[in-house]
């Protein structure tokens, strides 16, 4: 990053399309030796390394927007590879990812990928950790958009993969982060917001 300008500039992109995650991600300091397992295997060697690293490594370390950025970097990758994975459906025409979000709960703990096919218009909702509700309650699918309320989806299962329908005007675009709300049976009496509380969020990104 200090003496890469292509480096720079690819970083600050990925950071200003991640930038809606890390709103609701909580700031987590990684160890000191993590960054000496990194040199190490790196072979990280220079005139005077010691003084160097010393200084380099400590900026790195007490920089909370470079860890962020950073992980939520190999979130978002992972969540992609998990949702190229679950698409891979043995079909005549296999759906295209246009758009992916990982869902994490208030623990940052992934629970959901949600996966949107721009091309056939539908969301293929699929939660990697069950969800443990009562027989009385049902999870809804909300897209919270740049402005204005937000906007139902769908209701999904607890368990396994459900395929819903994906509005033409809901993309990266307009809609900033999707929701998975805890409603009564049925879903949300209020069609402009959740009646529950959010047990799940995630950014929402084009691929």
């Amino acid at each position: 990053l200090r003496h890469d300008p292509l480096v720079r500039r690819a970083t600050a992109d990925w950071q200003n399309r991640l930038h809606p995650m890390a709103e609701f991600s909580t700031t987590v300091l990684p160890p000191p030796q993590l960054w000496q397992a990194i040199a190490g295997r790196l072979n990280l060697m220079a005139i005077d390394v010691r003084k160097r690293k010393l200084s380099f490594w400590r900026g790195l370390r007490d920089d909370l927007g470079f860890w962020r950025g950073l992980g939520l970097t190999s979130s978002t990758l992972a969540a992609i590879l998990i949702a190229v994975l679950a698409t891979r459906v043995p079909a005549p025409v296999a759906p295209v990812t246009s758009y992916v979000a990982m869902l994490a709960d208030d623990k940052s703990q992934p629970a959901a990928v949600i996966t949107g096919d721009a091309r056939r218009h539908r969301l293929m909702v699929r939660l990697v950790r069950p969800q443990a509700i009562g027989a009385d309650k049902s999870l809804e699918l909300w897209a919270v958009p740049t402005a204005g309320n937000p906007r139902s989806l769908g209701l999904i299962a607890s368990s396994g993969r459900v395929e819903l329908p994906l509005p033409a005007d809901v993309t990266p675009q307009t809609v900033s982060l999707l929701a998975i709300s805890l409603e009564p049976k049925g879903g949300s009496p209020n069609p402009n917001s959740p009646s529950g509380p959010v047990v799940l969020k995630g950014a929402f990104v084009g691929l």
